[in-house]
């Protein structure tokens, strides 16, 4: 979404097992065809079969691509960054694949589209 919109990282993300959703914030409501362009680049992604890394640095020498306000104020001085291949880096606590194509097929389920918050969110599980 980042790359494909110029937008930032998900304002608000819930992925579980069943069903996930992720919320953007765009400066306008993205046509069907680009729908369906996000569900074909996050499976070309997955294919790609990135490897999953990790590392841990102090709060103080984050890359400059993390943006560390938002991390909680507890998270402690240590952060865990966790890599997939040299297509991203964020810190997370969760649980991860060794390697992209351990993830499955990404499908869209669908999304919404907020025009008072400018907000797109995208619905969609793993299979």
């Amino acid at each position: 979404m980042v790359r494909m919109f110029g937008c930032g990282r998900s304002f608000n993300a819930h992925v579980e097992r069943k069903k996930s959703k992720m919320s953007f914030r765009l400066d306008r409501k993205p046509t069907r065809q680009q729908e369906k362009e996000i569900e074909r680049r996050m499976n070309e992604l997955i294919e790609a079969d990135l490897p999953v890394t990790y590392e841990t640095v102090r709060r103080r020498e984050l890359p400059p691509e993390i943006d560390a306000s938002r991390l909680p104020d507890d998270a402690g001085d240590v952060v865990r960054l966790v890599r997939i291949g040299d297509y991203d880096v964020c810190p997370c606590i969760g649980r991860h694949v060794r390697s992209t194509a351990q993830i499955g097929r990404f499908e869209l389920l669908g999304t919404n589209w907020d025009e008072h918050e400018h907000a797109f969110r995208v619905r969609f599980k793993i299979v």
